[in-house]
């Protein structure tokens, strides 16, 4: 299944297209995406490659996010994916609150693809055992940065006001792990 993104109306952006996000079950706590970005890569400010590791702040710069929970609960959990193979994991008891380091079975494998017009990131994530759930709803995002220092908003559902997608209204994808196929 595929998410198309949009970006936020407050970062509005004329240098990328589209973003895609492709996402495939690999199991019932494997969960693989591809976020496509439609972009003269040229255009895309990357963040240095660095050795895969956990990492705060990493969407100052381009960085692709998921977030996660169970449809209508509160606690929710967020993933960070950085171009530079750099991630991390956060789990939340309440809309920004309770905010802690989420222990994952293994940490995020991260590949790139690209070529002149896109850039695309890759991910393997291994969900803890909490977070597998018959039903999940997502918040699918990311964050574009051009090398002119144009940062842009880019989520699957965007909430009114400002970028914000920890937001209830963000959670508007549905995922279904096999285990509740």
């Amino acid at each position: 299944m595929t998410f198309a993104l949009t970006y936020h109306p407050e970062t509005p952006t004329q240098i990328v297209e589209q973003i895609a996000v492709h996402h495939e079950w690999r199991s019932a706590s494997q969960l693989w995406l591809r976020y496509h970005v439609d972009i003269p890569l040229s255009e895309l400010f990357l963040p240095d490659p660095a050795e895969p590791e956990r990492m705060d702040d990493l969407w100052h710069t381009t960085c692709f996010e998921l977030f996660l929970r169970e449809p209508g609960a509160s606690p929710y959990c967020e993933f960070n994916l950085s171009p530079s193979s750099r991630w991390a994991a956060y789990g939340f008891t309440d809309f920004r609150e309770g905010m802690h380091d989420m222990a994952v079975p293994q940490a995020p494998e991260i590949a790139l693809d690209f070529g002149d017009s896109y850039f695309a990131l890759e991910a393997l994530l291994t969900l803890p055992d909490d977070r597998v759930l018959p039903k999940l709803a997502a918040a699918v995002s990311a964050i574009i940065v051009t090398n002119n220092g144009h940062k842009s908003f880019w989520g699957y559902r965007h909430p009114d006001g400002k970028p914000e997608f920890h937001h209830a209204d963000c959670f508007a994808a549905r995922l279904t792990p096999p285990v509740a196929a």
